[in-house]
Formats: C-alpha cells, sequence, structure tokens
C-alpha cells in the first residue's frame, strides 16, 4: 500500500513538472513579444523639402506675398524660406497637405508666434528688447502690426501704415497731432517710429535716443543740443518735455502754456529758492522773457541766457 502510494505521489509530480514546461514556459516567452507589438516606432522626424515644394501648391502665395517681401532672403544661403517659419515640411508634404503636419500661425497664443518670430529678430538691435516692452506687456503680438502674406506696407510688412496703425490704439496720440501745432506725422513727413522704438527701448515711452543718450528730439534739433557753456538746466536733467509737448500744442512751438511769461514762472518765481525771479515787472513790454533771454537753450556767452 505504502508503495502504491508513494507511486502515485511520484507520478503526480511529474505530471505537475511537465505542465508548467508545456504551457508556463510559452507564456512567459510570449509575453515580451506581445508587450512590444503594441509598442508602436518611433516616427521619423520631419526634414525641410526647400521652397521649391512648396511652390508646387503654394505658387501663387509665393509669387505675389513672399517673394516681394524681405522674407525672401531667407531663401539665400543657407535659409530655409517658407520652412524658416513654418518649420520642416516633410510631413505636412507626404500627408497630402495635412495642416496638422506643420506649424501653422492660426489658432496658436501670441506668447508662441513671438517667440517664433524672435527666434531670427531677437538678436537684432531694433527688436533686442522686445520681451520688455510696453507693448509685449500690453499683450500685442508681432501679427497685431505685422503681416508677412498680406502687409499693406511692403518694408516692415505692416498691416496698416503708419500713423493709421499706431492710432488704432493709441487714440490721445492722435488727438494731440490734430491740434493747431503740432509734429508733422499726419502729413507723412515724419513718422511715429522715427522718435519712438515701437519694439521696446531702455527709455521711458520707448524714445529713441542719438548716440551719446541725449533726448531723440536732437536728431532734428541738432542746434539746441550743445554742449553749452553756460547749459540751462531744465534742459538737461527734464528735457525737452519739461517746456514743450512733443506731439501737439494748442500753443505755438508746442508749449505747455499759452505764454512764454507763465511758463518760465513756474520756475523762475520771486521771492523763490533757486534761479532769481525777474528783476523787472510783467508788464506788456516784457511779457515774452525769450525777448531778451534769446538763447534759453543753453548759451555760450552769457549765464542769463541773453544773446
Amino acid at each position: 500500500m505504502q508503495v502504491g502510494r508513494v507511486l502515485r505521489f511520484l507520478l503526480w509530480t511529474i505530471s505537475v513538472v511537465v505542465l508548467s514546461l508545456i504551457v508556463i514556459r510559452p507564456l512567459r516567452a510570449s509575453g515580451p513579444q506581445e508587450k512590444s507589438a503594441a509598442v508602436p516606432a518611433p516616427a521619423e522626424p520631419a526634414h525641410y523639402v526647400g521652397v521649391d515644394t512648396c511652390k508646387t501648391c503654394h505658387e501663387d502665395l509665393y509669387k505675389t506675398q513672399f517673394e516681394r517681401t524681405p522674407h525672401y532672403k531667407t531663401t539665400l544661403g543657407d535659409g530655409h524660406g517658407c520652412e524658416s517659419c513654418h518649420g520642416p515640411g516633410s510631413a505636412h508634404v507626404e500627408g497630402g497637405g495635412d495642416k496638422s503636419k506643420i506649424f501653422s500661425f492660426k489658432n496658436v497664443s501670441k506668447q508662441e508666434i513671438n517667440s517664433r518670430c524672435l527666434t531670427c529678430h531677437g538678436e537684432k538691435q531694433e527688436q533686442r528688447h522686445f520681451a520688455s516692452s510696453v507693448h509685449a506687456g500690453s499683450n500685442v503680438g508681432c501679427l497685431d502690426c505685422h503681416s508677412p502674406h498680406q502687409a499693406r506696407e511692403p518694408e516692415h510688412l505692416l498691416v496698416k501704415s503708419q500713423p493709421e496703425l499706431c492710432y488704432s490704439c493709441h487714440a490721445a496720440a492722435k488727438a494731440d497731432f490734430a491740434k493747431p501745432y503740432h509734429h508733422r506725422v499726419n502729413e507723412h513727413l515724419i513718422q511715429c517710429a522715427d522718435c519712438h522704438n515701437v519694439h521696446g527701448t531702455t527709455t521711458v515711452r520707448q524714445a529713441r535716443t542719438v548716440a551719446n543718450g541725449d533726448a531723440a528730439c536732437y536728431k532734428c534739433h541738432a542746434d539746441k543740443q550743445g554742449p553749452f557753456v553756460y547749459e540751462h538746466v531744465p534742459v538737461k536733467t527734464e528735457g525737452c518735455s519739461s517746456c514743450h509737448t512733443p506731439h501737439g500744442s494748442t500753443n505755438p512751438r508746442l508749449l505747455r502754456v499759452s505764454q512764454v511769461n507763465l511758463l518760465c514762472l513756474q520756475c523762475h518765481s520771486f521771492p523763490a529758492q533757486g534761479p532769481a525771479g525777474p528783476g523787472h515787472n510783467q508788464s506788456t513790454k516784457y511779457q515774452a522773457c525769450t525777448m531778451c533771454h534769446a538763447a534759453i537753450h543753453g548759451s555760450n556767452a552769457s549765464n542769463v541766457f541773453f544773446r
């Protein structure tokens, strides 16, 4: 009896081992193969196909809205033309023009568009401060002012010409330029960008400066720049806008007040600490201080700015 039990136990053990070899091992072998089959092979990265391939479908866009703009220079040398902005186009071409397989400027954030534009323009002097500019801080994006394909002003690819483009946001400046005395912006003799760097500067109101850091006004009004032996302090400390309104005024010479005397007496009141007040009355005969103090912006001969 005991021998029979031992034999049955041995047969049962052998059966279990055989089953494990037949069933369990193939399952283990097939497990990794099934898992690897479920993971798709990595897609080949898109590569550049060149502007000639782009022109196959977009010839009209290329000829009329790209080739005649400054962006055409991106096709020269090692440039990639259309793909410089839209990215490599091989997947787009292989997908039969699938728009999801190439970068489109529609339905993306302004920050993403700005970042893409600044990959080329960010190192240039004109745009290097854009990220910290007033326009960027006010959520104004590159495509709010520029249109690479449908620009109305070809040199800078603007959606409108100046000053109409600037007036669409700066209504107060538009009102100033409509005043009787104004800088000739509406007459198109100067532009907003002549005085302001719209892409940002390190100065107040994004004003441009000349090489030595003085006011943008000196680019046209060089005779007021100096240096002078006797400087008029407000000119050097507060700038031209201490007496003049730069955009426009109802007063001659863009003055902040209607009478020259009233302007001067804002600082030269008598008695006062600092510059002495007038030593004579302010009757009609002497109503314009600049009748005598003619060199009011600075003088090389007189400490009271006489002729």
